[in-house]
């Protein structure tokens, strides 16, 4: 029978209940938590996990959890665990470590006593004596104490989940993919409805759209940490791509644009959808939010506008933000989605939200500001 692993997609905060929407889209039974959401699999789910998933940072086996207050009790814990499953005398694999509210809160001393349980373990499976030549593949291991907890964890990503691939170029300040496409999942839009980003900028949000309008699996142009480890059976990575890039829809028409003041960031936009394989479907176009205007009908826009966090910044923010509310107040049927740091955006766009959600971009505190639109038939 086919091993089942204990797994772990990891979330930035505010995003894991989209995460496990996903799995549940995927067909897999979930538990969130902070920063996580849990579920079993096999290899197969592992690496089809890994090219699905949208809003998720990694993809992590749960090698071990049990509770300690000791080093003792650290060191037998971890050396208990299946070690020789995973890894090979010679694999090269470094130990993170992080602490909260425990006894063992020195993150040096627990990186340490769980490299030692791990290196007597693997000295003992394979009857070796000498030091370990770690030149092997590599495995990425973490320690986490949390509240005296401790859990043991192997990621089979490598790069985070937000490096797709496509990005060829990136301007300033742009945002993380996995956290564009959770802006866009946060919305109302359906393929068969007009996407706009007034403010595009390297044309992440767009591409990542296009992504989902398509049903293009985001880590099919990627390879993943699992792929190099010697246990992990090499057929499931044809297989599992395969399978996958069947899914995709490439003859549903989308109506996706993207527009920026900036003529320099239009033709990185254009570049990065280029890359990406969907350089036909979106049009990127030189253009001053407040000059947009449409008769389409039923659209979705979706907009990371300047935050204006620098000094000085905030009232050009403020300006803009302005100047979006009174053009698109004349866009009745359009659902209108607006990312800022500025919790005081509704003043000055002139009116108040229909929703907002807190989510973090990075370490920072932002509102995604929700208009939801009157759709007309």
């Amino acid at each position: 029978m086919e091993k089942t692993y204990h797994l772990m997609a990891t979330a930035a905060a505010g995003l894991e209940s989209l995460v496990g929407k996903e799995l549940e889209r995927l067909g897999y039974e979930h538990q969130v938590e902070n920063y996580r959401v849990r579920f079993d699999g096999t290899q197969k789910d592992i690496l089809n996990t890994n090219i699905w998933l949208r809003t998720a940072d990694r993809i992590k086996i749960i090698v071990g959890e049990f509770d300690a207050t000791t080093f003792d009790q650290l060191f037998e814990g971890v050396k208990a665990l299946p070690w020789e499953d995973y890894l090979n005398y010679d694999s090269e694999f470094p130990v993170a470590g992080r602490s909260k509210k425990s006894e063992l809160f020195s993150v040096p001393d627990v990186q340490a006593i769980t490299k030692k349980a791990i290196v007597n373990r693997l000295q003992e499976a394979y009857h070796i004596r000498t030091r370990l030549p770690e030149n092997g593949y590599f495995a990425q291991l973490e320690v986490m104490i949390d509240k005296d907890h401790v859990m043991v964890t192997l990621d089979t990503t490598g790069e985070s989940l937000f490096k797709r691939g496509y990005r060829v170029n990136k301007g300033g300040a742009p945002l993380k993919e996995n956290f564009a496409a959770a802006l866009v999942l946060l919305t109302n839009w359906h393929p068969d409805r007009p996407f706009v980003d007034p403010t595009t900028g390297s044309g992440t949000i767009a591409i990542e759209a296009a992504l989902i309008g398509r049903n293009i699996a985001p880590g099919l142009i990627r390879d993943f940490d699992i792929e190099s480890m010697d246990w992990f059976d090499k057929k499931l990575s044809d297989k599992v791509r395969d399978a996958a890039e069947a899914q995709a829809d490439y003859d549903r028409t989308l109506d996706i644009e993207g527009f920026d003041i900036d003529e320099n960031m239009v033709d990185i936009a254009r570049e990065n959808a280029k890359h990406a394989g969907l350089g036909q479907d979106i049009t990127f176009k030189q253009l001053a939010a407040k000059d947009w205007t449409t008769d389409k009908l039923n659209g979705v826009l979706v907009t990371n506008p300047p935050y204006g966090e620098r000094l000085g910044e905030l009232e050009a923010a403020r300006e803009l933000y302005e100047q979006m509310g009174s053009v698109y107040r004349n866009l009745p049927s359009w659902s209108k989605y607006i990312l800022t740091s500025d919790l005081e955006f509704e003043k000055s766009y002139g009116e108040k939200a229909t929703k907002r959600r807190k989510l973090y971009n990075g370490a920072l505190r932002v509102d995604y500001f929700q208009y939801w639109g009157k759709r007309v038939r």
